[in-house]
């Protein structure tokens, strides 16, 4: 999953009215439920894409001085970190109706 897309998400914290959490489900903490796990997803998603980028870099002699000397890796450890969060890009996710969910307790009634 590349997050390429998330240039309009915050990179850092935002003041949010907690009302806009609740519009769609009426409850505001099923929202944060929902936000929650598709934080998680992403958040598994960057990981793995992460993980496969930089293991190219991994070889079985690694020393000292190839650790510290490798500068694609920093770039690319440096890019990840500056990426919004996945708390952040849910929650932009969950506000622009870009989350399916379901409540099967809901759809018995």
């Amino acid at each position: 999953m590349s997050q390429k897309n998330n240039s309009t998400v915050a990179n850092s914290t935002v003041t949010r009215d907690l009302r806009q959490l609740d519009i769609v489900t009426d409850n505001l903490y099923e929202s944060i439920v929902v936000i929650s796990k598709r934080a998680n997803q992403i958040s598994v998603d960057i990981k793995e894409e992460l993980n496969g980028k930089l293991a190219e870099f991994a070889s079985n002699n690694d020393n000292l001085e190839e650790v510290f000397e490798n500068r694609e890796q920093i770039e690319i450890s440096k890019h990840y970190e500056r990426m919004p969060k996945a708390t952040l890009i849910a929650i932009d996710e969950f506000l622009h109706d870009k989350i399916y969910f379901r409540n099967p307790a809901k759809e018995q009634d």
